[in-house]
């Protein structure tokens, strides 16, 4: 079995506490865990002790990024994160600086990743519906799906080295939640996947 790092990145506030995030992180632990996983929990709440984290990555051979999709990215507070943890991982812990070399100072930039042999999931909740996604009369997203509107998360833990697993998305959490269903389907997406 294998390592899985849990990252609950929600930033509670007064119109989100979050249960939801907590919730499918916490099914995720018992999950793997009863798989036969080893299993570790970060959440923005935790005191967050640089060298901690990166020793998580290091031990870490499976990485899932539970978040909400705040204003179209992560909360600030797991912004935060990445950029105290991984600036502080790209001496090795998580990089060698960004993979160019002096003899090719144009080529390769973010090829220096360390974490080649970690996959990561993204897990997120948005309020957006579904069908606002893949669609190109729908206004806002034109067209474009949820990797795509996250691709800077795909490109940061790319630049580690990791390879992705496919992302799974609650959608419409806010006014038309389909919670139970959300969960089944969690329940078979880490199945599938871990």
């Amino acid at each position: 079995m294998s390592n899985v790092l849990i990252i609950n990145a929600h930033e509670p506030s007064p119109f989100s506490e979050g249960k939801l995030n907590a919730t499918l992180v916490d099914k995720a632990q018992t999950q793997l865990a009863a798989k036969g996983h080893d299993v570790r929990v970060v959440t923005m709440q935790d005191e967050i002790v640089v060298e901690e984290q990166l020793a998580h990555f290091e031990w870490a051979d499976q990485v899932i990024l539970q978040s909400p999709v705040n204003w179209m990215t992560i909360p600030w507070s797991f912004k935060k994160y990445m950029d105290e943890v991984f600036t502080a991982g790209m001496g090795g812990g998580l990089c060698d600086f960004d993979g160019r070399t002096a003899e090719e100072p144009k080529k390769n930039y973010g090829t220096g990743g360390t974490r080649t042999n970690t996959k990561y999931m993204l897990s997120l909740t948005l309020n957006a519906p579904e069908e606002s996604f893949n669609d190109d009369s729908e206004f806002l997203f034109q067209g474009k799906s949820v990797d795509d509107l996250m691709f800077h998360m795909h490109a940061n833990f790319r630049f580690f080295g990791m390879s992705a697993l496919p992302t799974f998305a609650s959608f419409d959490v806010m006014k038309n939640a389909d919670v139970e269903n959300d969960f089944k389907r969690f329940e078979a997406h880490i199945n599938e996947n871990f």
